[in-house]
């Protein structure tokens, strides 16, 4: 069955699945299979339970209903990027090491103040999760937005052939997956892959006017819309106050007062005001946009325990994060401070030396506690300076014993090492 065959019954159905334990009536349901899963196997269960086709590279029955292609990721893929091509609203892609999904969610509650928009589910960044996002996308979606992570060069480039962004943003370009791009310049060539493919389509491209890297990535482009904290950006403000760990911006002689914690989030708020802007939102949408956002799923969220309060940044960590993270922590008027830090993952060969810079930055501060969790820290700490713990079951039994009071406490690092788990109840 051909690709234009296939869109004929997407455009019949109700949407897209690929998950057996959320199909709806009507989807269309894809046989994804990977090293430890094989969706083929479940594909007349789907069927059963009210999919309308099921896509599979396996046919083991007669159901006419099975759709038997080569491969069901490429399948799924080249539809996303068919029904791509019968679009013509905006379409922005963002990336960057560091705050792309809150400043998609923040983009998400500016725009959608005057459009009806849709993004990125979660964090559904992947060669999966942009191609069901595209799919997404319906007849009254007026402006999309998809985020793309990335671990390697090239991935960026392949994920703009399908969507064919009409705006892009690059939230910074740091040290992530250094391992997967092969060293810091292989993050630079990797992420500003977006520059390039926004570029072909004649878009727009939203830069941080404050980030030299960026500044120097477009520095032939005429086509940019700029901002930052100084008024040579097309839009731009700056902070106001850090009360008890949340940042109140200034923007236009109007105080907006949001829900993030640390002066590092101050661009990505002004990223979504820079597209409010842009697209012609109207001042007070847009200040009410960034208000209403309410952090979640271990990013940036205020949590209270006991008589601690918690900045749980659980969801992920890198160098340029962590540093930031740590720099906004200790600098802040908290009292009695807390670390637990958790190591970052796919460093590769630059793992032991990103490391020991973290514990550089660390020393700067007089923390009350200091707790490190996760081989990448092993025999790093001096005597006396704080606990070291290879794992969060292990860092568990200690919080459980320890009866920690009246503190506050700054949770980050990595997803793999899950340290939102050392504290739950």
């Amino acid at each position: 069955m051909t690709i234009e065959e296939i869109y004929q019954l997407f455009k019949s159905s109700t949407g897209v699945c690929t998950d057996t334990r959320n199909v709806k009536p009507g989807q269309l349901f894809f046989a994804l299979k990977g090293e430890n899963f094989n969706g083929n196997l479940y594909a007349e269960k789907a069927l059963e339970i009210g999919a309308l086709f099921s896509i599979v590279d396996e046919k083991s029955g007669e159901n006419e209903r099975l759709v038997l292609v080569e491969d069901v990721l490429t399948t799924l893929q080249h539809l996303a990027a068919y029904h791509r091509n019968q679009l013509a609203i905006p379409i922005l892609a963002i990336t960057g090491s560091n705050g792309k999904t809150t400043s998609k969610e923040l983009i998400l509650q500016v725009l959608s103040k005057k459009y009806r928009t849709i993004a990125t589910n979660g964090n559904l960044n992947n060669h999966i999760g942009v191609p069901l996002s595209l799919l997404s996308i319906n007849t009254d979606t007026e402006i999309a937005i998809i985020e793309m992570g990335a671990n390697h060069q090239g991935e960026i480039a392949s994920y703009c052939e399908w969507t064919r962004p009409t705006a892009g943003l690059i939230t910074n370009i740091g040290l992530a997956h250094l391992e997967g791009f092969g060293g810091p310049e292989g993050v630079k060539k990797g992420k500003s892959e977006l520059y390039t493919a926004v570029v072909k389509n004649k878009g727009t491209l939203f830069v941080n006017a404050d980030d030299e890297v960026l500044q120097e990535l477009v520095s032939t482009y005429k086509n940019i819309f700029t901002y930052g904290s100084h008024s040579e950006a097309n839009v731009y403000g700056g902070i106001v106050d850090t009360n008890e760990s949340l940042l109140t911006i200034e923007w236009q002689n109007t105080k907006i007062k949001s829900q993030l914690v640390g002066e590092y989030n101050l661009m990505n708020i002004m990223s979504a005001i820079a597209l409010g802007v842009y697209f012609k939102v109207d001042e007070k949408d847009i200040q009410e946009g960034i208000s209403a956002y309410q952090p979640d799923n271990n990013r940036s969220q205020i949590m209270v325990k006991g008589s601690n309060k918690i900045i749980m940044d659980a969801y992920n960590a890198n160098p340029s994060s962590l540093k930031l993270a740590i720099e906004n922590f200790g600098n802040s008027n908290q009292q009695k401070k807390m670390l637990i830090i958790g190591g970052m993952r796919e460093m590769g060969e630059y793992s032991k030396s990103v490391h020991e810079e973290i514990l550089v930055i660390i020393r700067k501060f007089k923390f009350d506690h200091i707790v490190l969790v996760g081989k990448e820290f092993e025999g790093m700490l001096l005597e006396n300076e704080g606990l070291f713990f290879e794992n969060n079951q292990t860092a568990k039994i200690w919080w459980n014993k320890t009866g920690i009071e009246n503190h506050s406490i700054l949770v980050k690092g990595s997803r793999g090492i899950a340290l939102e788990k050392i504290l739950e109840d």
